[in-house]
């Protein structure tokens, strides 16, 4: 057993601490954005989808189908951020 030896090798560039993310990475506040935004833009087509429903011009089936994408995607957003907040809380009562 006192042959076993850990060996590892820190590669270097992989941390840059307060530096810009390497081309092509997004950060994590990037992700939180466009997923925001999407959800967003589901929102706005449900809103549009009622609208033409009203004056006659889409159906009711496309009109559901759309709302419902726009809630399935709020909910999912909602769960992700409160389990995002949970696991800050977990951290923030962390001592070290």
């Amino acid at each position: 057993m006192s042959d076993l030896k850990i060996q590892h090798k820190i590669q270097p560039g992989l941390y840059q601490g307060d530096k810009k993310t390497r081309a092509g990475q997004k950060n994590f506040g990037d992700v939180i954005k466009q997923a925001i935004k999407q959800v967003n833009d589901m929102e706005i087509q449900a809103d549009q989808s009622i609208e033409q429903l009203l004056k006659g011009e889409a159906g009711v089936h496309e009109t559901m189908m759309a709302v419902q994408k726009a809630d399935i995607s709020l909910r999912l957003l909602l769960q992700v951020r409160n389990k995002v907040m949970d696991a800050y809380r977990e951290i923030m009562r962390m001592q070290f």
